[in-house]
């Protein structure tokens, strides 16, 4: 069984940059397809960015292309979601998750989440 443990989250200035990580305990993220998530009050969970943990390009939603960044780092197990120029619309809990191949829609394992709140 995998765990993933996000770390991060917290106030930021509008303008400003956060780095969240995503550990992964029980097994090695290797092949797998992992992601990052949020979800503001009242609004749907939203996909924001996700890569094979391996490398290759990521996919990036437009609302946040050019501010945020998806990267990993084998010998820790993690992934980072590296987040620049943030403003109050970005404030949301955020979640990673993981999928395994055969790689369908549905993500198999995900954090618990971490609070981002970005004060104007």
């Amino acid at each position: 069984q995998v765990q993933l443990v996000e770390s991060g989250g917290g106030l930021v200035q509008a303008g400003g940059s956060l780095r969240l990580s995503c550990a992964a305990s029980g097994r090695t993220f290797t092949n797998y397809y992992v992601g990052w998530f949020r979800q503001a009050p009242g609004k749907r969970r939203e996909f924001l960015a996700g890569r094979l943990y391996s490398g290759g390009t990521a996919t990036v939603a437009d609302s946040v292309k050019g501010r945020f960044t998806i990267s990993t780092d084998n010998a820790k197990n993690t992934v980072y979601l590296e987040m620049n120029r943030m403003n109050a619309d970005d404030t949301a809990v955020y979640y990673c998750a993981a999928k395994i191949p055969p790689f369908g829609y549905e993500y198999n394992y995900w954090g618990q989440g971490t609070q981002v709140t970005v004060s104007s």
